[in-house]
């Protein structure tokens, strides 16, 4: 996993996963926010919704995408012509590619061996096209979630103040270390009631981290908690086309400039 920011340029095909120990944390609803985010300050995004196994991208954006990650794995069509524009596409500023996953499907939740590698290598050349992709992993750390995150520059794991989601996100990140002993998530604290509890929170998971793995993570943004993104969620919308000044939306653009200056910045 290649997590170190070229500074002063952007490179193409970068690849950024986000994930989670647990589910319920806001982990896709970010996901969004970021595509949005960041191809509001000019890079072209892919959106992947890697939740093999109960995908939504496509629920929360009220799409009704032609094909999906299944169609590519069954040779259906390729990874280039799944893809679903958002808000006018990838080519437009504000706008995004989607490749949509395929929920309940059984078989995906337990892709392994070749066809996982494919699909890897597949999303790893299809992000060639674009500034960036963002690669929405399922919560946990089950073979497929791992394998993915592994393919990425950067990744993201997403917290809340609850101790179900410390300890999951420890999980997550003590696999994803076992596989690569370089990798160094950043940690967002979503739904934060606060910035001060989401710096508590960060702060408990930053020492078992360190007491535990010999690892210091990185907090990289605090999303606050907002009536406006369960609203969007509801309306099937970008929470910064529903609510641009909501203080989620601010954080979310707060949290894409970090990003897009690099890991330094955090």
């Amino acid at each position: 996993m290649k997590l170190a920011h070229a500074p002063q340029s952007r490179a193409a095909g970068r690849i950024l996963a986000i994930a989670s120990g647990k589910g319920g944390v806001g982990k896709t609803t970010l996901s969004i926010g970021m595509a949005r985010a960041l191809s509001q300050m000019g890079e072209s995004v892919l959106l992947v919704d890697g939740d093999l196994g109960m995908a939504n991208i496509d629920v929360q954006l009220g799409l009704q995408p032609h094909s999906d990650i299944s169609s590519v794995l069954n040779g259906r069509v390729s990874l280039e012509s799944a893809v679903t524009p958002v808000l006018e596409g990838a080519q437009e500023r504000g706008g995004f590619d989607v490749l949509s996953g395929h929920s309940g499907s059984g078989a995906l939740a337990n892709l392994s061996g070749t066809g996982l590698t494919k699909l890897a290598s597949g999303v790893a050349a299809l992000s060639m096209s674009y500034d960036r992709a963002i690669l929405d992993l399922a919560a946990g750390a089950d073979k497929a979630t791992v394998r993915l995150a592994l393919t990425a520059d950067d990744v993201i794991i997403v917290i809340n103040d609850e101790p179900t989601s410390l300890t999951d996100a420890y999980a997550f990140v003590k696999t994803l270390r076992l596989h690569d002993d370089g990798a160094s998530p950043l940690v967002v604290v979503n739904n934060a009631p606060s910035r001060d509890a989401a710096h508590e929170a960060f702060g408990a998971f930053k020492k078992t981290c360190e007491s535990f793995l010999s690892f210091t993570p990185i907090l990289a943004g605090v999303i606050r908690r907002d009536e406006a993104v369960p609203a969007a969620v509801r309306a099937q919308t970008c929470l910064s086309v529903r609510s641009p000044s909501a203080k989620a939306t601010e954080d979310l653009q707060t949290l894409a400039g970090t990003l897009a200056r690099g890991r330094e910045a955090a």
